[in-house]
């Protein structure tokens, strides 16, 4: 619902040429499903939004709208953005199931290696790859997150079989398949239905960050964080900021470039970086309400890395079946992660 409008500008250089001067100006509204004490609002969005205003010397605004205000749930976002009831969303890919298959093969465990900067830049980097899943809307930036971890409030994992028979939440298809190969079973839900979840005993515990544990206080409900060694992940969710794409090309071209100046690659280094940065906030959290962090053992690690493997080829084997070439992907993730990692 972009609202354009013109307007004179009469300045004392306007008054002496006795020209009025035309600027075109817009307002953005931009609608995501946390709250606005979390990081992806205050820490990202907002002084993203800023910046774009003040590029722009105050011509574009962009008005945010969180914790779903607009209506709607989550897994509505791409669709209110491509069909233009919002101008701008954030959104988890997962969120909606096969809408982009090909950006996918960057959730994968053992394709994103720990890295949020990394997989953020390999992402972006990679959008001409990905181009046929966002045929529909403009995007503005892709990104990943650390990556997840097992939070548990009922039990520890320190093995492999003591995963067995654990609900845990999912972020979405391919975290569903990592906790169906570790043996437990996995229960789909947006990220901000979980507290009520664990406290309720509907999960045991969930595939997730360690950014979003003060934003939802999971360190009140959560009894055990289970990772991987050397900051290795079970897979993570890739997110995106992506605007209406008749928005987008309503806007002048000297617009248009200040959107273009924040966004993909202009913007991915810096993204990632900042998501790397909020996993602390939860580890202080977790630690100082007394949550045991457990650490697996390489032995158990490369149990678990096996079962992941499995993931793998289970995603390459389906998007090939639907006509995607899923080797080259993981392939093509890997290389572009592995570029990444070295330009850092």
């Amino acid at each position: 619902m972009t609202r354009v409008s013109t307007f004179l500008c009469t300045t004392a250089l306007a008054a002496v040429t006795a020209t009025s001067a035309i600027a075109q100006e817009v307002t953005l509204l931009m609608h995501h499903f946390l709250p606005p004490v979390a990081n992806a609002h205050k820490v990202m969005l907002e002084p993203w939004a800023e910046k774009i205003e003040a590029d722009s010397n105050g011509r574009i605004a962009i008005e945010i709208a969180p914790a779903m205000a607009l209506g709607g749930k989550p897994a509505e976002l791409y669709g209110q953005v491509r069909d233009g009831t919002a101008d701008i969303v954030w959104t988890v890919l997962g969120y909606t199931p096969g809408v982009f298959p090909r950006s996918e093969v960057f959730e994968l465990p053992l394709v994103h290696a720990g890295s949020a900067t990394d997989t953020t830049i390999a992402l972006n980097a990679s959008l001409d790859l990905l181009a046929e899943d966002f045929q529909d809307i403009h995007v503005l930036f892709l990104h990943a997150h650390d990556g997840n971890l097992i939070h548990s409030a009922t039990r520890p994992v320190r093995t492999l079989e003591d995963a067995a028979g654990l609900k845990l939440r999912t972020p979405g298809r391919t975290g569903a398949w990592i906790i169906e190969a570790m043996g437990a079973e996995p229960v789909g839900m947006p990220i901000p239905a979980l507290p009520e979840a664990m406290s309720k005993g509907v999960v045991d515990g969930a595939l997730t960050t360690y950014e979003i544990v003060p934003a939802l206080k999971l360190q009140e409900l959560d009894k055990y964080t289970i990772e991987l060694p050397n900051g290795g992940r079970f897979g993570t969710a890739v997110f995106m900021v992506a605007m209406n794409q008749e928005a987008y090309d309503a806007l002048p071209d000297d617009l248009k470039a200040v959107i273009d100046a924040n966004s993909r690659m202009n913007v991915a280094a810096q993204i990632g970086a900042m998501w790397e940065g909020f996993e602390q906030g939860g580890i202080d959290s977790l630690a100082a309400a007394g949550v045991e962090n457990i650490v697996l053992s390489a032995e158990e690690a490369a149990k678990f890395d096996a079962r992941n493997e499995t993931v793998v080829q289970r995603w390459i084997d389906e998007v090939t079946a639907a006509g995607i070439d899923g080797a080259q992907l993981v392939e093509d993730a890997r290389a572009a992660i592995a570029a990444a990692s070295q330009s850092n």
